[in-house]
């Protein structure tokens, strides 16, 4: 470890926490230069917390600071650091920040495997040995966006003494449906990250990896070993999440026991995080057992607003009010804070005090075979048969007559057949404006994103009675239930929570596809960008052995009328 005072702050460099089974984590601590007992946030990761944003994330740094100069004042940025805090804004706030690198990853020894249960026990530890440092007033808070809120969700079950506070910004919770599998079909998204963002910055990588900007030193250990040994000190997660198609032992030790979260949470969620986070923070807000929780919901990009004012203000409130013990006014916060969303990325913020909206009015929507969508259900039988490799099926309203709000969770019922025994469902919810152009929005990995997203697998349709609500119907993922070729089957299928006001004049429409939603085709191509952007980013379902084409290349038909009444159900909410 080496000690040094720069920029205002005393630097403890490769701070070693020894974990219970010997393995040596290495952590960064960020601490006021005046010996004190402070308040402390921690993070724990494996995106090595010695790579400069900068180096490892251009475009992402320069679109923050594009949208968001005020992340410029005040600091040097030099510490800044892929999805975390910036020590030189909290510090001189009487904060100490600690950065640990994850179990295997970085600095850290040990052998890699992201979101296990292990790497809960080595957070939890991490957080107790923060608790009784010298420099640290006994109070341990969580934070960080995305990886680094995702397994606050499994961390906090494990009770640690010392931790006070969660901020989950961005976190998905549900290792199995929100990371792995959208309705059972597997997302390829592991297969691009954990590459990317992950095993090139493995412990032991070395020197041929990134260095650090501050230090000099390469962010990925001071040891260069071969890709064998490598490749021998990970988990083949990507591979895992093809092997394990269904919620079994190794799934069910990575979901959290929400009921045992006791912690004050702060749940950040954005409407345009669809394919990884935004379910996660509803479910995790609903679910935990925390009598102190809020909800705020926002939009723009997965980055941007966690290192704007508008979320250094949030964060930096609930923080102090929970670790420091201010009374500064968060125990009057909105237990639910929405940033309502209409075209144009326009936002209204406002306050609630519950989820879903009491004053919510679940309306129907009915599906009809001429390709509407209205209040009355079909009366004549009819099929609508599609290609699972086209566009499938789009449902539309009316131009609407009057403005309406949609905010809160979405659900769909359809009646479908395939000719071979399984199929995959895709469902989108778009809005049109008058002249039939389709409005997209800025989502979190995607600059043009539609209102809703959901998926299902037909196999996988077995509900789970006790967690199923009309409105957020919840799948099991124990067992295959393989359909019968020709033969309907009734499907209820989840679209993550959403919100949108629709002007006059505008229609809202559902489509119903076999294959992954594209707003016209086209990859925008952003700078650097890592994977094509067509309206769901890095979430892809076209893994061929998960979705062989002699089982899913083929024609799945929608049946209406004679009892099957396929709906959307809306959350519409009052003037």
């Amino acid at each position: 470890m080496k000690s040094e005072i720069r920029d205002g702050m005393k630097i403890d460099w490769d701070t070693p926490i020894t974990m219970n089974d010997g393995v040596t984590l290495r952590a960064d601590v960020f601490r006021p230069v005046k010996d004190g007992k402070y308040p402390v946030i921690m993070s724990y990761g494996p995106y090595a917390k010695g790579l400069a944003m900068q180096e490892g994330y251009k475009s992402q740094w320069l679109r923050i600071v594009k949208s968001a100069p005020e992340v410029l004042e005040g600091s040097s940025n030099k510490y800044q650091n892929w999805e975390l805090f910036d020590p030189e804004k909290w510090v001189p706030e009487g904060y100490v920040l600690v950065r640990v690198d994850s179990r295997g990853a970085g600095r850290s020894e040990g052998f890699l495997e992201v979101w296990s249960p292990r790497e809960a026990k080595d957070i939890a530890l991490s957080v107790d040995w923060a608790g009784v440092q010298p420099w640290s007033n006994g109070k341990v808070g969580l934070h960080g966006i995305s990886y680094y809120s995702m397994n606050q969700w499994q961390a906090a079950p494990l009770k640690p003494k010392h931790l006070a506070a969660l901020c989950i910004w961005e976190g998905s919770s549900d290792y199995y449906r929100e990371l792995c599998r959208h309705g059972g079909i597997l997302s390829d998204f592991f297969s691009t990250w954990y590459p990317r963002q992950v095993t090139a910055v493995q412990n032991g990588v070395g020197d041929r990896g990134a260095k650090s900007a501050v230090t000099g030193e390469p962010v990925a250990g001071p040891d260069t070993l071969s890709e064998a040994q490598l490749k021998k000190n990970r988990a083949d997660c990507d591979g895992d999440a093809l092997r394990h198609r269904l919620i079994d032992d190794y799934h069910q030790a990575r979901l959290p026991k929400f009921e045992d979260i006791e912690t004050p949470l702060f749940s950040a969620a954005n409407w345009g995080g669809m394919g990884l986070h935004p379910r996660g923070n509803f479910e995790g807000f609903l679910r935990t057992g925390s009598k102190q929780k809020w909800l705020e919901v926002h939009g723009d990009t997965h980055f941007t607003l966690f290192y704007a004012k508008y979320g250094h203000d949030l964060q930096k409130k609930f923080f102090d009010h929970f670790l420091k013990g201010l009374d500064n006014g968060w125990d009057k916060q909105p237990k639910v804070l929405l940033n309502v969303r209409h075209p144009d990325e326009k936002f209204v913020q406002r306050a609630e005090n519950e989820w879903p909206l009491a004053r919510t009015q679940w309306t129907k929507l009915y599906l009809h075979p001429d390709r509407e969508l209205c209040n009355d259900p079909p009366t004549d039988q009819a099929m609508l048969t599609y290609e699972t490799g086209s566009d499938g099926v789009t449902f539309s309203t009316e131009a609407f007559t009057e403005e309406m709000e949609i905010t809160g969770p979405v659900a769909v019922k359809l009646y479908v057949s395939s000719d071979t025994t399984d199929a995959d469902l895709f469902l989108v919810l778009r809005l049109f404006d008058p002249s039939g152009k389709e409005v997209t929005f800025i989502g979190s990995n995607d600059p043009r994103v539609p209102v809703g997203l959901g998926w299902l697998r037909a196999s996988h349709r077995k509900l789970d009675p006790k967690e199923s609500k009309p409105y957020r119907p919840y799948h099991t993922h124990d067992e295959l239930q393989p359909l019968r070729p020709g033969e309907p089957v009734e499907l209820d299928i989840e679209i993550l929570p959403t919100s949108i006001v629709v002007p006059k004049g505008y229609r809202l429409a559902l489509s119903v596809r076999g294959k992954d939603y594209e707003v016209d085709g086209t990859d925008i191509a952003l700078p650097h960008a890592p994977y094509p952007m067509k309206g769901v980013g890095p979430f892809t379902h076209t893994n061929p052995h998960d979705r062989p084409p002699m089982i899913f290349g083929g024609k799945n038909t929608l049946h209406f009328g004679g009892g099957f009444e396929p709906y959307v159900l809306l959350p519409v909410i009052p003037k």
